[in-house]
């Protein structure tokens, strides 16, 4: 077969070769000064949000196979395989730099699980290795529908950029550890290939069948519960002066605005009424 070149994988994944980057060129220097400075409740929330996204990026690293293998098994679609080729790459790398950030920069080992509650532990321990280990054994429409909808509308969508979210405003506003912040960047920019992807597959796989719409929803409703909850475990440890002046109500309301603003994005895909 040829490939279609006017695809938004085929499109994407030419981005992910154009617009590559090394964690290992990142300067670290300054963070390093920035680190010693900065109070221990501001060394805590950093920590706690590098955490979560460092067992989060390994966990979607993971978890993405299989459905890589269900595309491939429904067949006609490399381009899409080519893309999730790449994505898989770029949540490894993404894993590597926050290990780098912590390995180089905290002096000192550093407990990751200290820092996951329950709705943490609920989606990525469970709901993320259930919904994509489905398609292993379930190689039905609904079960794709119901992995990309928890891993890119989600995780990807919502709970990753809620966190980009929170970074820019602790580290950009107040000029600190311009390492980790220039990361952040990197990896946000790869993961909005990711989530235009994941809004691209559900938009392919509800035209013909406009009824899994309806499931999306549903299944987004059911998450948006455990979404929430995972935010108040990062900020609510912290009280009413949550450092950096990060307010947790606007955390929330952001993170339910992606998932809103996702949720559309697939609904341009169905049949508009004459």
């Amino acid at each position: 077969m040829r490939l279609n070149h006017k695809l938004l994988p085929l499109s994407d994944y030419h981005k992910a070769k154009d617009l590559f980057w090394d964690p290992r060129a990142i300067d670290l220097t300054r963070d390093r000064t920035d680190w010693a400075s900065l109070a221990e409740r501001e060394r805590d929330l950093i920590l706690r949000g590098a955490s979560v996204f460092l067992v989060g990026e390994e966990a979607v690293a993971h978890d993405l196979i299989p459905l890589l293998l269900a595309i491939r098994r429904a067949g006609g679609h490399t381009e899409e395989e080519m893309f999730l080729a790449t994505q898989l790459f770029e949540e490894a790398k993404h894993f590597e730099w926050f290990d780098r950030w912590l390995t180089h920069v905290i002096d000192a080992p550093v407990d990751a699980t200290k820092y996951f509650g329950a709705a943490y532990r609920k989606i990525f321990y469970d709901e993320l290795p259930r919904a994509l280990n489905r398609l292993m054994t379930d190689h039905s429409t609904a079960a794709m529908v119901e992995a990309v909808t928890l891993y890119h509308l989600t995780i990807e969508g919502a709970l990753a950029e809620t966190g980009y979210y929170g970074f820019a405003q602790a580290l950009k506003e107040n000029d600190l550890l311009p390492g980790l912040l220039r990361g952040l960047e990197l990896v946000q920019r790869d993961e909005a290939r990711h989530i235009a992807f994941g809004t691209y597959l559900l938009k392919r796989l509800v035209q013909p069948e406009p009824n899994l719409f309806e499931m999306i929803q549903a299944r987004l409703n059911e998450l948006l519960p455990q979404v929430l909850a995972l935010i108040s475990e990062v900020f609510e440890p912290y009280g009413d002066e949550i450092p950096f002046g990060l307010n947790l109500a606007e955390m929330m309301a952001y993170a339910g605005e992606q998932l809103t603003l996702r949720l559309n994005a697939v609904a341009r895909a169905l049949p508009q009424p004459a």
